[in-house]
């Protein structure tokens, strides 16, 4: 167990934002949405890069390996387009394969768009960190991790953030508190420290 404040690497794929094309829109959306839902310390660092496999596989060797994140969320290229190797880049320096992130995420989608369907993110662990491929889209960054909720703010389908904190307890992390008017993190009784 470790008492480290989370480190979390957080790594936009584009081809086009990477060379000023357009602006990045996930890298901001990704830090805002951690601001607000994460109720304990944490630091981030951030890569913005094009769609080449062995790329996204070095810098996420490198964020891992030496820069000892615990959390690696990457935005873009997910889809079945001839560039779109994030999920290949993944599961090649993956150590297990973790098949429920990527099936929630599409259920999530699913409430939103069909062509959830077509999406391939993965979420995988290397060594102490886990690491989640999610849509390049603001409003479906928020809605991954945080769920799909009614009109009265209820959750219909859970986000994917409300296992990540009791994962990382599993593989080692910080232990790590949520804001729950935004994600409520899921422990069992067995696993959660008095407040």
């Amino acid at each position: 167990m470790t008492n480290d404040n989370l480190r979390v690497g957080l790594v936009s794929i584009s081809d086009r934002a990477s060379t000023g094309v357009y602006e990045d829109r996930g890298l901001p959306a990704l830090r805002e949405w951690l601001a607000a839902a994460l109720a304990s310390p944490w630091t981030a660092e951030t890569r913005l890069i094009p769609d080449e496999q062995p790329l996204i596989e070095s810098t996420l060797i490198e964020m891992v390996d030496v820069g000892g994140c615990h959390l690696v969320l990457t935005t873009g290229g997910t889809g079945p387009a001839q560039r779109d190797v994030t999920p290949e880049a993944t599961l090649a320096v993956a150590d297990k394969v973790m098949p429920g992130f990527g099936e929630q995420m599409r259920q999530i989608s699913l409430r939103f768009v069909p062509t959830a369907i077509l999406s391939r993110q993965v979420g995988v662990i290397r060594k102490q960190a886990l690491i989640l491929n999610l849509p390049g889209q603001p409003k479906a960054i928020r809605e991954t991790l945080e769920g799909a909720r009614d009109a009265d703010g209820a959750i219909l389908v859970p986000g994917v953030f409300a296992a990540i904190p009791y994962c990382l307890d599993l593989i080692g992390g910080p232990y790590i508190e949520t804001d729950p008017a935004i994600v409520q993190a899921f422990r069992p009784k067995s696993a959660q420290r008095p407040t």
